[in-house]
């Protein structure tokens, strides 16, 4: 059973100071609820997922008395400094290796259609829920709170001959070449230079350009090289270099339904040297060696070269061969997984806290959210009782090595 504690706090009058000092609570001791009860709250509801409503009637059951209300901001108010912790994890787990996996999953906020997008590596994940699932919206995440600026160097030209931004537009940007501008300057710029009646996805793919090339110049904040995910448009060129997940290229032989015997013989026959190449690079990772790399890229080409006559087959083929230079990340930088199961197992995770609880209402109750997500994956993957370790922040006793420092020492060991 629950017990109230009565403080009782000695004061003291100095004549010749003419003040009153008094004394303080213990650390933590904030409010009418202590730490035990807070941490409690939000370990059901983020370690646990177990529902606002739910968990006010568990409390009430073992006889404390509370409100919903108290509940909800024990959740949402007076967390900076777990919304701190976030920031400082995102910041180790970008420098803890070479490449960051990324994946998006739906999220719902006062009734509208958000999106979450979680970056992740093997020793940390990172929550971030956005209106918006673009490109942009991405860039903002990795500039992780900087401001964002635009360049138009080399490299800002080079992307938007990619996005298939007209020459007529660039060349009006050439006498701006290598230059920095602020967003505000940069929308004053496009302003001047461009027609009114342009084509919005111009202007959106210009500013993308020049936004992207900058980030990559930044010094002050760890700058992705590499990034591991399906393929989505959204997660290209914003990084040098783009790997691609075999378990989700082979998912797409896996529709290819035939009622056809034959056929179905050809999709087999095919899976099975799919699933043993991908066993080779495999076990190429373990030792990498520059000769087998050669090979493996020679017969990659074989493989993937291969005619059926079931043409929803060889079709499937085709495109594969197409990502050669993505699905083969892996022979340049062996570090690399080869596919991207820990961000999709951190979407999941999402996914389950949506099914107990479907959207979050305020601005600050997302924030809390992708937070303590955060916060609990991490530990997880760290070997931390998520539990303890919030415990030890509520209750102001920090005796715990903070989970970014945890992320720094894992990678300096790995």
């Amino acid at each position: 059973m629950p017990w109230n504690t009565r403080f009782q706090i000695e004061k003291y009058y100095s004549p010749s100071e003419g003040k009153t000092y008094r004394g303080k609570l213990p650390e933590g001791i904030n409010g009418e609820f202590g730490p035990g009860i807070r941490s409690a709250v939000i370990a059901l509801h983020h370690i646990s997922n177990v529902s606002e409503p739910k968990i006010h009637e568990f409390l009430e059951n073992v006889g404390v008395c509370i409100s919903r209300a108290t509940i909800s901001r024990m959740l949402t108010k007076n967390i900076d400094n777990f919304h701190e912790e976030k920031a400082d994890i995102f910041q180790a787990g970008l420098k803890s290796t070479t490449y960051q996996q990324i994946d998006d999953t739906s999220a719902r906020v006062n009734g509208e259609n958000w999106y979450t997008q979680i970056l992740c590596n093997s020793h940390y994940t990172a929550y971030f829920t956005v209106l918006h699932k673009d490109r942009e919206t991405i860039l903002d995440i990795l500039l992780c709170g900087m401001e964002k600026k635009y360049c138009l160097n080399e490299e800002a030209f080079d992307l938007m001959e990619t996005f298939n931004v007209a020459k007529i537009w660039q060349q009006k940007l050439s006498d701006y070449k290598n230059k920095v501008f602020s967003d505000e300057e940069m929308h004053r710029i496009l302003a001047l230079l461009l027609s009114p009646d342009i084509n919005k996805n111009i202007k959106k793919r210009i500013l993308e350009a020049c936004a992207i090339a900058s980030y990559h110049q930044m010094t002050n904040i760890p700058v992705v090289t590499t990034f591991l995910s399906d393929d989505a448009p959204q997660f290209r060129q914003l990084t040098y270099h783009h790997a691609l997940c075999w378990i989700h290229d082979g998912r797409h032989y896996k529709k290819l339904h035939t009622t056809v015997p034959y056929y179905q013989e050809k999709v087999k026959a095919f899976l099975n040297k799919y699933w043993d190449y991908y066993v080779k690079l495999c076990e190429f990772r373990k030792k990498p060696n520059s000769d087998v790399a050669k090979q493996l890229s020679a017969e990659f080409d074989r493989l993937f070269s291969t005619e059926t006559k079931y043409p929803p087959l060889d079709d499937r083929i085709s495109k594969t061969k197409e990502k050669k230079e993505s699905l083969l990340m892996v022979l340049n930088f062996p570090e690399i997984p080869l596919h991207n199961n820990g961000a999709e197992l951190g979407a999941r995770a999402k996914v389950r806290k949506r099914d107990v609880s479907l959207q979050s209402v305020t601005d600050e109750g997302t924030r809390a959210n992708d937070t303590f997500m955060t916060i609990v994956q991490t530990a997880r993957k760290l070997s931390v009782s998520a539990y303890d370790y919030i415990l030890d922040r509520v209750s102001n006793r920090c005796e715990m090595i903070s989970l970014a420092k945890l992320i720094q020492e894992k990678s300096a060991l790995s």
